[in-house]
Formats: structure tokens, sequence, C-alpha cells
């Protein structure tokens, strides 16, 4: 889904092959070789107190920036007031949303328990600080199901309705402002 990657490389291509002016290469710049496009929402996260969750936190951001075009999902740098907060505790996964692509993450401990995916748990709660609901009950192919897919579920990847929902609601959206609370 990522075309920026793709168009990225072919890109760098084209800029390696070519265009020649008066003897010397010319680099070709491209909206694809600079940072996102306007229409890509870039949302921060701080996984400074997820503790032991911060490696799954960073694969399940990486499977909606595999996912989505409208939203990129990427670290706070250090000192950065971050758009998302992950909170490590003892209780059961949740997500608090201040408003479209932001609010806290608690990543609880007690689905961890039960043997289910820390990744799958990332990227789903994830989906609500993007805007998506729970789908309970719902079969492991759809990430908002939850829990209710069962522990042996490891499917992590948003269904193709979960991402055109999380596309148009970014799409939608003003630039720099969040919705509101969810």
């Amino acid at each position: 889904m990522r075309i920026r990657t793709l168009t990225g490389a072919v890109a760098a291509v084209l800029v390696l092959a070519g265009p020649v002016v008066g003897g010397q290469a010319v680099a070709v710049r491209t909206a694809d070789s600079a940072a996102p496009s306007g229409d890509t929402r870039v949302l921060t996260y701080d996984t400074g107190r997820a503790g032991e969750f911060a490696s799954a936190v960073d694969r399940g951001a990486a499977v909606w920036n595999d996912s989505v075009d409208a939203v990129e999902l990427r670290p706070a740098a250090s000192g950065e007031a971050a758009d998302i907060r992950i909170v490590a505790d003892d209780g059961w996964p949740r997500a608090v949303p201040g408003g479209l692509g932001s609010g806290t993450v608690y990543f609880g401990r007690e689905a961890v328990a039960d043997g289910h995916s820390t990744v799958r748990i990332a990227a789903h709660e994830l989906g609500h600080v993007l805007g998506l609901p729970d789908r309970k009950p719902g079969p492991c192919s759809e990430l908002m199901s939850g829990a209710s897919a069962g522990p042996s579920c490891r499917s992590a990847r948003p269904d193709a309705a979960e991402r055109a929902e999380v596309e148009e609601k970014f799409a939608r959206a003003p630039a720099g402002l969040s919705m509101g609370p969810m």
C-alpha cells in the first residue's frame, strides 16, 4: 500500500540515470524523495513509558505505515511533545483518544499474560487513536475485533474496510487539527 516507498526508489534510479544538461547529470527532486506529501498527516508517538512493549509499538506503527497513505506514525524526537503517548500498565489494553490522531494508549499486561499478540495489541490500540471503534465480536481478519478473535489470532494488519475508514477520516480532517474526542 505504501506507494511512496516504491516511487522513492524509482526516483532514485531516475536521478542516477539522467537527465544530463551541459555534460553534467542534474538531480531531479520529486515529492517522494522529500518528506511525506501534504496529504500525509505525520503523527508522533512516545514510548518512553511503554516499558517492555516499546518494540511492539514500533512494529504496530509500522503496520499502519505500510497499510495507509493518509497517516505516518513516527517516534517523537527527544523533548518533542508527542501526539500519542504509550503507557505500560498491569490492566487490560485500552486507548483514550484525545481527538483524531491524538491520545494515550495503555498497553495492558493482562492481555499479554492471556497470550494475545503484542504487535496486534499495539496496532489495534493505535487504530483507536486513528479513529476506529471496536468491532466485537469479529474474526481474526479484522484488526478492530481485538481480543474477541481469541489469543491465537496473530493478524496485526487492518483489513480493507479498516484501511479505507482511516484514509477517509484523515482526508476529511482539517490539517493540524484533531476532530475532537471520539
